[in-house]
Order: structure tokens, then C-alpha cells, then sequence
């Protein structure tokens, strides 16, 4: 309990110090943006590209909070002999963004569910069935101003077993980089 009330401690300070960071003229956005990336590991993808949307609003001037969603599709690969299919993602997830100074470096995540869509099958000369999806993380490092945001990204769906093909663990994740563009919606 007294790492608990430290760490809620920390978090209130540092929400506190960057209460000046950002320009309050623009509290509410929505961002939308596109992303290319390699997949990791590549056992029956490999590489994905994808589009974002999402709502922020920034409760101080350095902390946001809002909702993502968007779409990436994964590139099917063969395999040893498993001939994959694409597969979709569209997320549905809440977005977490702190940034530091008004303009410059930023970090952030997209957590929740990740619904994946497309073939019903893993591969189309495979009885194994898709995942429906799971859970689902973004985490980004990047540059940001007033109107634009540029970030390294790594994007994943966690199936656990589901999926997995003898000598093929079903994977949709990737490294990747990315920028978003803001539309502010007034303050």
C-alpha cells in the first residue's frame, strides 16, 4: 500500500509540473494519421500498414486522454508450406498521451481490444481458425507540435494460443513508424 500512495504521489506531481506544458488554446482534437511497419516475430505476417483515428482532450496542458480507433492490415506470408492470409485489425481503445513541453518530445499508448478481421482461416490451405481478437496495445515515443506528430511505434494484438499452427505461432504485431495530424475542435 505505501508503493501505491508513492507512486499516486509521483503521478500527481509530475501532472502537476506539466500543468504549463502545453498551449491551452487547443484542448479538444481529433488526430488522424497513417503508419507503415515491419511485423515482429514474422511467422505468418509480414509487415502491416494502417490508418488512425482518434479524440483527445487534454485534461492538463501535458496529460491527454481519449479514444482510438483506426484500422491496420497485416500482409499473410507463406510459410513452410502454409500459404497465410491477410488479416485486419480495428482497434477499440483508450488513449493515453503526456507530453512534457508544448512542443517537442512525447510518449503515449492506445490500450484495449483489438478486433481482427478478414479470412476466417489462418492460412488458406489450413483448418485452423482466426482469432475473433484480443488484447490490444500501441505504445509511441515521438515528436509532436501544435499541428503535427511523428512517432516510432510498436502495435499488438495478444491472441495467446489461438491460432497457432504446428511450427507457427500466430502473431499480429509490429514495429513501425508513424504521423498523426490534429484538427483542433475549439477549447
Amino acid at each position: 500500500m505505501k508503493m501505491f500512495k508513492q507512486v499516486l504521489l509521483l503521478a500527481g506531481i509530475v501532472t502537476a509540473g506539466m500543468a504549463s506544458a502545453q498551449d491551452s488554446q487547443m484542448n479538444n482534437m481529433i488526430k488522424v494519421g497513417a503508419n507503415v511497419g515491419l511485423a515482429v516475430p514474422a511467422d505468418n505476417v509480414s509487415a502491416a500498414v494502417g490508418v488512425d483515428v482518434s479524440y483527445q482532450n487534454l485534461i492538463t496542458p501535458g496529460f491527454g486522454l481519449g479514444i482510438a480507433t483506426g484500422y491496420s492490415h497485416y500482409f499473410g506470408k507463406d510459410n513452410d508450406g502454409l500459404n497465410n492470409n491477410d488479416v485486419g485489425v480495428i482497434p477499440a481503445a483508450a488513449l493515453i498521451r503526456i507530453y512534457p513541453k508544448q512542443t517537442g518530445f512525447y510518449f503515449g499508448t492506445d490500450i484495449g481490444y483489438g478486433f481482427l478481421v478478414g479470412d476466417e482461416k489462418v492460412a488458406s490451405n489450413s483448418t485452423v481458425d482466426r482469432p475473433d481478437g484480443g488484447f490490444y496495445i500501441k505504445p509511441e515515443i515521438g515528436y509532436h507540435n501544435r499541428d503535427w506528430n511523428f512517432f516510432v511505434q510498436y502495435q499488438k494484438v495478444f491472441t495467446g494460443d489461438k491460432g497457432d499452427i504446428v511450427g507457427q505461432d500466430y502473431n499480429v504485431g509490429n514495429i513501425g513508424v508513424g504521423f498523426g495530424y490534429n484538427i483542433p475542435l475549439g477549447k
